[in-house]
């Protein structure tokens, strides 16, 4: 198991998993399951029993069914989260930036203070002199040599004046500019505060749909959907392995790749929560970012902007490290670790988990540190 670079803590990981039938864990993200026997099915059950609260789903279909609506809630809530994690940076991106435009702001009017000061000074000064022109003073000086002198600082004065005069123009409209920029950025933001609390109302609405799904079933139930769940990702994962795909992936894992994968494995056992990046919960972009900006390079946030700005390469080209992005709308990103598997942040009430890559529909593989 410990082949093709990966380090001694991932492989033994890898091996304890295996070695109780992963490479499909029951934490797949949107796997699927079969139900037990209800209670009535039971020979020692009476027929005066009163009936169970909870919803008796007997054939593997019925299970089946609950198993294929969890999915799409997941999902719908994976894609929402994505939306939420999008907001929020930009949200703070967008903080940042008005901050700064503050900072500026603050900066040209004590500028533009100061020049004010200056032009005072200069007027009281002619204020002072009369306000004669040249030619003027001039002719009631008493020692023209004196004068000339004076007018040679005059015409200096004059030019620093129209200097003054040209920089207060482009403080103020300096000023103006970034005015109307703080306030086009405000907007901005509001919006994105509005998209972020929509992305969460989503969120919220699609599990807690979900778990009053689940909290329907029985317990015997619950543990067939399970069971129903693993080996849906069994079965999945035996298809992606027998196109042979494995036989063509060897790379080994760069040394930051390393890194990433180390960070990954420490987060084993780790609860899923959406929007979350460490160090207690993470959801799937939060595990991911995290590893590589630990391995020092930091990468976009969501699955979807890794997806778009993160290099792609070949899935019989991939090496530990690489992420995996899965559907076909970039919902879902995973750490590709070797030897089939995967670290991943699967969904609510799962925890950071190793799996099979081939668990779920790959979209393709992109690499954090590509060239």
């Amino acid at each position: 198991m410990g082949r093709r670079g990966r380090s001694g803590v991932l492989a033994a990981a890898v091996a304890v998993v295996c070695a109780v039938t992963v490479l499909g864990a029951p934490g797949v993200a949107f796997a699927g399951a079969r139900p037990e026997p209800s209670p009535s099915d039971s020979p020692t059950s009476s027929p005066s029993a009163s009936p169970s609260p909870s919803v008796t789903l007997a054939p593997d279909k019925d299970l089946e069914a609950v198993r294929a609506k969890l999915d799409r809630l997941y999902h719908d809530a994976a894609l929402a989260t994505d939306a939420y994690n999008a907001a929020e940076e930009k949200a703070k991106k967008q903080s940042a930036e008005i901050v700064d435009l503050a900072r500026k702001i603050v900066a040209e009017q004590q500028k533009l203070d100061g020049l004010k000061d200056r032009a005072g000074a200069a007027a009281r000064q002619q204020y002072r002199t009369g306000g004669l022109p040249p030619e003027a003073q001039l002719m009631l000086s008493d020692d023209p040599q004196t004068f000339l002198d004076g007018a040679g600082r005059v015409l200096q004065g004059e030019r620093a004046t129209k200097a003054l005069i040209e920089e207060t123009a482009r403080i103020q409209r300096d000023l103006k500019e970034y005015a109307d920029d703080a306030a086009d950025r405000w907007r901005k933001l509001e919006a994105n505060r509005k998209a972020k609390a929509a992305a969460k109302k989503r969120i919220e609405q699609r599990v807690e749909e979900a778990e009053k799904l689940q909290s329907r079933l029985e317990k015997r139930q619950q543990e067939r959907l399970a069971q129903l769940e693993q080996q849906a990702a069994d079965r999945a994962q035996t298809e992606w392995l027998d196109t042979g795909i494995l036989k063509d992936v060897k790379g080994s894992a760069s040394e930051a790749g390393a890194r990433a994968v180390k960070f990954a494995t420490a987060q084993l056992g780790k609860p899923y929560e959406w929007g979350a990046q460490g160090p207690r919960t993470y959801d799937c972009s939060g595990l991911t970012s995290q590893a590589w900006a630990a391995a020092g390079h930091p990468i976009p946030r969501t699955s979807q902007e890794q997806w778009r700005q993160l290099k792609h390469v070949d899935v019989k080209d991939m090496r530990p490290g690489d992420l995996i992005i899965y559907f076909d709308d970039a919902s879902h990103v995973a750490m590709y670790v070797g030897d089939g598997a995967i670290i991943h942040a699967p969904r609510p009430g799962r925890t950071v988990t190793v799996a099979g890559a081939g668990t779920m529909p790959i979209l393709g593989v992109v690499r954090p540190d590509a060239g």
